[in-house]
Formats: C-alpha cells, sequence, structure tokens
C-alpha cells in the first residue's frame, strides 16, 4: 500500500506471529498503519523505509481496508490499537511479560500500565515514562528495565522513527508505536460508544471531540490518501 508491505492475517494468526517473536530472539518492530501513516510515508521516503523495514505492519482502520479492496486485496481484520494491543499483550504473557511504556503526558504512561496490571496480572510494568523528557535517557532505562516489550505513544511519524533509531540497543523482543493508546488505558481519552464502534466510525466521535487538533488529519488526510491510492491503482493498471 503506497510502498508499504502489510501482513494480511487473521486476528488469531498476528497474535501467533507476535508471540514467535517475543519467545524468539532477535528485537522486532511492530507497525499498526492507518491512512495518516501512509500519507506520511508518501510524502517522506526516509519514514517510509522505517515501515518497510518493520518486521510486521498490520492495518489500522477502515481507510487502509477500503484502499485494499480497490487493488483488489483484502486486509480483513482491522488492528485497532486500543483493542488489540491490551488483548496481545494478555494472550502472549506466558507466564509473565515485561513491558515498558514511554510517552503521553506526565503520570499517564504509569496510569496506564495500571490499567494493563488490572486487566492482565500476568503483565509487569518494568518501566513507564512521560514523552517529554531526555528521550536518549529513556532508551538507557527500556534497556535496564529487561522488558519484553516497549510501547511508544509520541504520535506518527516519531515513534516509529525513534523506535528506528534505537531498536538495536533497547534490549526488548518488540517495540510497538501505539500513538494515542496511554491516553486511552488511563481514562484520560475517552472511547466511542459500542455501537459507534460496530459502525467503524469512532474516528468520528474522535473528530468531533478534538475538532481543532484532528480537522486536517480526517477530513483532508483521508480524502488525500484516497486519492493516492485511486492514483496508484491507474498507474498499475496501465
Amino acid at each position: 500500500m503506497l510502498g508499504v508491505p502489510f501482513a494480511a492475517l487473521s486476528r488469531d494468526e498476528a497474535i501467533a506471529r507476535i508471540g514467535a517473536m517475543v519467545r524468539g530472539t532477535g528485537a522486532h518492530q511492530l507497525v499498526l498503519a492507518n491512512a495518516h501513516t501512509l500519507n506520511l510515508a508518501a510524502a517522506d521516503p526516509a519514514y517510509r523505509d522505517i515501515l518497510r523495514a518493520a518486521s510486521l505492519v498490520l492495518r489500522d482502520g477502515v481507510g487502509v481496508a477500503i484502499a485494499a479492496r480497490l487493488r483488489g486485496r483484502s486486509l480483513a481484520y482491522n488492528f485497532v490499537g486500543t483493542d488489540f494491543m491490551p488483548l496481545l499483550l494478555a494472550r502472549i504473557a506466558d507466564p509473565q511479560l515485561g513491558v515498558f511504556l514511554f510517552g503521553a503526558a506526565p503520570g499517564v504512561a504509569a496510569a496506564a500500565g495500571e490499567a494493563l496490571r488490572r486487566a492482565s496480572p500476568a503483565i509487569a510494568i518494568v518501566g513507564a515514562t512521560d514523552g517529554y523528557g531526555d528521550f536518549d535517557a529513556v532508551a538507557r532505562q527500556v534497556q535496564a528495565s529487561g522488558a519484553d516489550v516497549l510501547l511508544v505513544a509520541l504520535g506518527n511519524p516519531l515513534q516509529e522513527r525513534w523506535i528506528a533509531a534505537h531498536l538495536a540497543e533497547l534490549n526488548v523482543r518488540l517495540a510497538v508505536g501505539v500513538g494515542a493508546l496511554l491516553d486511552f488505558l488511563a481514562g484520560r481519552v475517552p472511547r466511542a460508544p459500542h455501537w459507534i464502534r460496530a459502525l467503524r466510525c469512532e474516528w468520528l466521535y474522535r473528530f468531533c471531540l478534538e475538532p481543532g487538533r484532528l480537522w486536517r488529519r480526517y477530513l483532508v488526510g483521508n480524502a488525500k490518501f484516497l486519492w493516492r491510492v485511486a492514483r496508484r491503482a491507474r498507474m498499475e493498471r496501465r
């Protein structure tokens, strides 16, 4: 999709593959990519190369599913990070999983970690720090923590860039950019009601909550993304 390879996996297939990464050797970057992510990649070749080098890219959002259909492909499962990441961590915590949380405003990462721990006692929060300090110092903290999994909530594209730059030294098996996940887990940002999520309109709910911040990303960005995908599809058919 716009030069970024996606894995067409079911939820359980993705959990199995990621679990194997965490239980295996080496350090892996997981990307949950939505239309905004791909718009940034289309405009920034260096960022696109980071996404291409990731161990696994999964689709997050309706826009990417529509784009896949325009190309005659199917990415059936929607890996919404707010739902998928807590489930993933609980499922791969065997017998225990050390998790480090990095990003968001002061206090949010710690509160999010407590929410994860309450939901699954097998998850051990081995560190939590906000996204406003010395990023190099954070890398050293993660390395010393013994974490298996690192969640980075700095927003696109910073979170993926930071992970790619430090992955080799972090001593984790898996690092994931999670956007606003920590804010949701900490209760700082409310989730859309279930019926809105069932209609695949959570993006609209978030836009109504924060129109000043999100109007360009959702209204302009989504249209630009679909235009880019349609243009690429026409070029490939020629």
